[in-house]
């Protein structure tokens, strides 16, 4: 029971990601898919606010006003959204801030690594939303993760 929770709980935290999906291979273009951080709506792509250096996708004007009010409410899910849409790439582990060893664990299905597997436990203990503040709050996306520069892939 403890684990279909967990899983749910995942799925959910899952569907406040925003992900960036490519079309088949004939047409190599990439599509536009994102899923708002306020409402876990999907998002458009002309509903967006600038921050760190990036973009948040928002799916009304609305959510965009929420975040306008109060960026620092809505910090951890906007963060996890810079990094799964491409923009911010992680570099160390979000905990320690030492080098990646670790195989990626999905986190509101972004994929993060993290230095060792005591780190890593810790994440893997706690689902949802604690696991997603615990990866991408402000003091772990500092340690962790930076703007992606153009000649990365």
């Amino acid at each position: 029971m403890v684990r279909r929770i967990a899983i749910g709980t995942m799925l959910l935290a899952a569907t406040f990601m925003v992900t960036a999906t490519a079309d088949d291979a004939a047409g190599g273009e990439e599509k536009f898919s994102a899923k708002c951080p306020i409402s876990g709506q999907a998002a458009k792509e002309g509903q967006n606010a600038e921050y760190k250096e990036g973009k948040v996708y928002f799916c009304c004007k609305n959510c965009k006003a929420a975040f306008a009010k109060d960026s620092k409410k809505h910090a951890v899910k906007s963060n996890a959204q810079l990094v799964a849409t491409g923009q911010y790439v992680q570099k160390k582990c979000p905990f320690s801030g030492g080098p990646l060893k670790s195989e990626a664990t999905k986190i509101g299905g972004v994929g993060v690594k993290f230095c060792c597997n005591n780190c890593k436990g810790k994440a893997e203990k706690v689902d949802g939303d604690d696991q997603l503040a615990l990866a991408f709050s402000e003091k772990a996306f500092k340690k962790a993760f930076e703007k992606k520069k153009d000649d990365e892939g």
